[in-house]
C-alpha cells in the first residue's frame, strides 16, 4: 500500500511514518518544514497544487490528514485569541484538510479501496466543554464536521473517511503531562485505519477503538 501523511516530520505524524515503514508500506511523508519529507504547506493552495502535480498518476491507498497546529494554549479570554490566530489555525486544521483531500482525489480514485483518515480530537466534540483553547477546539470541531460530510459525498466513489481522536499524547503539542506515549497512539491509529471501510465510513473513533460521541 501507499500511504500519504501530512505533518509527518514530528509527533504522531513521524510515529505513523515510522510505523508504516516498519510494516513494509510505501510512505509519502510530507511536512511544511521538510526535514527529509516532501514539502507541503497544507495552508498554501500553491503548495498543495504542486504536490498534486508531483504525484500525478500515483495511486494513494490511504491519505492521513495529520498536520495541525495549537497555538492558543493559555490565551486570555479577556485579551487573547487574536483574529490572525483564528485565521492561521483554521487555514491549517480545517481548510488545509479540505485542500489536501480535494487535490489528491484523483490519486485516491486510482486505489482499489481508498481511505482518508482525518486526525481531529476529542476537544472538537460538543460533549466536552471545559472552556479555554477556543480556536483549537473550534477548528477540531470543524474538522470533525468536514470529515463527516466528506464521508457522505465520497461513499459513492468508494472512498471511506474516518475521523479520529489520537489520545492525549506525549508530544510537543501534547506536552509531557499527557496520558499516553506516541507508540500507543500510533499502534492504535494504524489498527483503526486498517479497519476503516465503507461500512464504517463517517466514524469518529478514539485511538483505542472506542466510538466517540460527536
Amino acid at each position: 500500500m501507499t500511504i500519504l501523511i501530512t505533518g509527518a516530520n514530528r509527533g504522531i505524524g513521524k510515529g505513523l511514518t515510522d510505523g508504516y515503514v516498519a510494516r513494509g508500506e510505501t510512505v509519502i511523508a510530507t511536512a511544511r518544514a521538510a526535514d527529509g519529507c516532501l514539502p507541503l504547506d497544507v495552508s498554501d493552495p500553491a503548495s498543495v497544487a504542486a504536490l498534486a502535480e508531483r504525484l500525478q498518476g500515483q495511486a494513494i491507498d490511504t491519505l492521513i490528514c495529520n498536520a495541525g497546529i495549537y497555538p492558543d494554549k493559555g490565551q486570555s479570554l479577556d485579551h487573547g485569541y487574536p483574529p490572525d490566530m483564528w485565521a492561521e489555525v483554521f487555514a491549517v486544521n480545517v481548510t488545509g484538510v479540505f485542500l489536501t483531500v480535494q487535490a489528491l482525489l484523483p490519486n485516491l480514485s486510482m486505489a482499489a479501496a481508498p481511505k482518508i483518515a482525518i486526525i481531529s480530537s476529542q476537544m472538537g466534540s460538543d460533549t466536552r466543554a471545559p472552556g479555554g483553547s477556543y480556536i483549537y477546539r473550534a477548528s477540531k470541531a470543524a474538522a470533525l464536521n468536514l470529515g463527516r460530510n466528506l464521508a457522505t459525498d465520497l461513499r459513492p466513489r468508494g472512498i471511506a473517511v474516518g475521523i479520529y481522536h489520537p489520545g492525549w499524547v506525549r508530544t510537543d503539542m501534547g506536552t509531557d503531562a499527557a496520558e499516553i506515549g506516541p507508540e500507543d497512539s500510533v499502534t492504535g491509529l494504524i489498527d483503526r485505519f486498517d479497519a476503516l471501510s465503507l461500512e464504517t465510513t463517517g466514524c469518529f473513533e478514539t485511538w483505542d477503538g472506542r466510538a466517540h460521541p460527536y
